[in-house]
Order: C-alpha cells, then structure tokens, then sequence
C-alpha cells in the first residue's frame, strides 16, 4: 500500500506541475483519478494538503514565505476538519446502522401485530392505521368469536419507538391467551391491565379501548382505560354523539376496575373509534376541533367504510402538508342490516 500511495504522491506531483504551467483540462482529469485512489487508501484531507505543499517546495523551492504560511494554515484548518469529518463519517454509519435495525423492527412488528379485518355480516368495517414514524405506537385488532361476535381493540401507546412496539406486542399475545368466554370488554381491560402493571416500565403508559359487537342484537357492549372518547353517529337524525367512557390508563393500578357500557346500534348508525393522533390533527398551529373531523367523515358518509377512512387520512395529510405529527388510527364500524 506505501509504494501505491508513493506512486500517487509522484503522480500528483507531475500533474500539479503540468497543469501550473499548462493549464490543460487533461491534468484534471488526472488528478480526478488519482483523488479517487486517496479515497480507497482512506488518504485523510490534510495528508493531501501536506502533499501538495511538499510537491510546491519541490517544484518552486524559491516560492514565497507568505504563500508558505498561507499553505500552513490551509493544513490546520484541514487537519481540524478532517477531524470533524471523521466523526461525521463514524456517526451516519452509526445512524444508518440505527436506521436498519429500526426497519427491522418495524418489519417484525407489522408482522406481530399484524391483523385481518373480518368478514362480519351486516357489518361494514374500514380501518386505517398510519405510523408518523418507522414504528407504530397505535395498535388495533380484530377477534372474531365462534358465536359471530366481533372483538375489536384500539390501544396507544404513550411512548414510541421500540419499546411502544414491545409493550404492543405483549398486549397482543396477552389478548390472545385468553379463551373466548372471557372476552368481555371489562375482564379484557382487568386483565391486561394487570399484565401491564407487572411487566411495563413506569414510565410509559397504555391506553386502550376494547369493545364486542353482538351481531344477533345489535349491541355494541365496550370499556375504556383511559382511551380517546370514540363517536356514535345516529343515521336517522344525522347528528354525532361522543361514547360515554371513563377508566384508569392501563398499568397505574393493579386493582382498576373497569366500567362497561352498551350501546344499540341501529340500521345506518356507525360507531367512529380512533386515538389522539386524529383528534389532534393541525392546521398549521391550530389544532383542529372534534367538529370538523366529524364534519369530514359525514362528508363521506355515502361511501363504504373502508373508501371512508382512506378518503378522511387522506383530508388530514394532505392539511398536515403530508407529514404526521402522531401515529393516526381510525376505525369505524357502520350497521348495514
């Protein structure tokens, strides 16, 4: 390697020479290749500089003491920068590192967390679920009971990144250990939150929403722990009403009791949930008020659930100049029949 790096030095020595006194674009070029030679061999800025001085003094010995000094100088500066240029280098291959393992987490989780929206019949359902970043801190599910009932699961977590994806996957794997019978909206919500209380740093907390649709009696039973109030739109009047909800954020307390509610859900009627980071869309500084979402997804009202949502993220984005401030959710659910 020393006797290619001599061989350059040489090199750029003759074309230094050549084009000081020539000026042609050949020397250029030349020295363009032999750049790229420096860069193979992890040639620092300021051993070039040290190289161009010394080819100066060969060439000209009787060059100036000034533009001696001012190429001494040109050498500090690069050996500071080609310090800072190092660390710069050392810290995007740390962030691309970082950037990787992230979309490898973020892969892993759309695969955990992963869920289907179920045929219900009589039911029209649509569902969206964007992430602001790489990792989603929402979470929604599906559980479809053997009776034909519907299970559905809104959650967020207060926190992001992986570890929001974490403690998602846990409340997932949670949910699903338990057996069919005690799907209840309230023992969901018991029981979770003492799996959270247990296992979940302090420091990050979960809200959640579960509800059980009974297709047999048009009845929505749910149970909140501290989650964003949803809305229920009455078809027949064309008015919105928010959910009723009340419950501890889950993991405060190992003893939370959670309240259930009921809901009848008439033909046309829709049931809106989502998390906070549709209610707290932005107009520029402003936030936007729970009026003009409903006012949207009334809008929208005659379209299938699923064009509904899209067509509502899609008003919001494009209101946010396409960038998120927060994970968006919204899921809602319209009785056909």
């Amino acid at each position: 390697m020393d006797d290619v790096i001599k061989l350059d030095a040489a090199n750029y020595k003759d074309l230094l020479k050549h084009y000081i006194d020539t000026q042609d674009e050949k020397s250029l070029y030349g020295v363009e290749q032999v750049s790229k030679s420096f860069i193979k061999n992890h040639i620092l800025p300021e051993e070039i500089v040290n190289l161009h001085i010394q080819a100066l003094a060969e060439l000209y010995p009787e060059m100036s003491e000034k533009f001696q000094h001012s190429m001494d100088f040109l050498l500090e500066a690069m050996i500071s920068y080609g310090l800072a240029h190092q660390e710069f280098q050392m810290l995007r291959e740390k962030q691309y590192e970082i950037k990787s393992e992230i979309s490898v987490a973020a892969s892993m989780q759309n695969t955990l967390l992963g869920t289907t929206k179920p045929e219900i019949e009589g039911l029209d359902i649509g569902v969206i679920s964007v992430p602001a970043h790489q990792m989603n801190g929402d979470y929604h599910h599906f559980v479809k009971g053997k009776d034909g009932s519907l299970g559905i699961a809104i959650a967020d977590v207060i926190g992001k990144g992986i570890p929001a994806a974490l403690c998602m996957s846990m409340i997932k794997y949670a949910m699903d250990s338990y057996p069919e019978d005690s799907m209840e909206p309230k023992s969901i919500l018991k029981n979770l939150n003492r799996v959270v209380e247990r296992n979940v740093d302090a420091s990050m907390f979960i809200t959640m929403l579960y509800a059980q649709y009974l297709p047999c009696e048009h009845k929505l039973h749910y149970a909140s722990a501290g989650h964003e109030p949803g809305f229920y739109y009455d078809a027949g009047k064309g008015t919105f009403t928010e959910i009723e909800t009340k419950g501890l954020v889950l993991g405060v307390s190992s003893d939370a009791e959670y309240e259930q509610y009921e809901l009848k859900v008439n033909k046309g009627d829709m049931v809106i949930l989502l998390t906070d980071g549709v209610t707290e869309c932005r107009d520029g500084d402003r936030f936007i008020e729970s009026e003009e979402i409903l006012e949207v997804i009334k809008s929208y009202e005659d379209l299938p659930a699923q064009e509904m949502v899209n067509k509502v993220y899609k008003h919001f984005e494009r209101l946010q100049d396409f960038e998120l401030r927060d994970d968006f959710t919204l899921l809602i659910l319209r009785r056909e029949v």
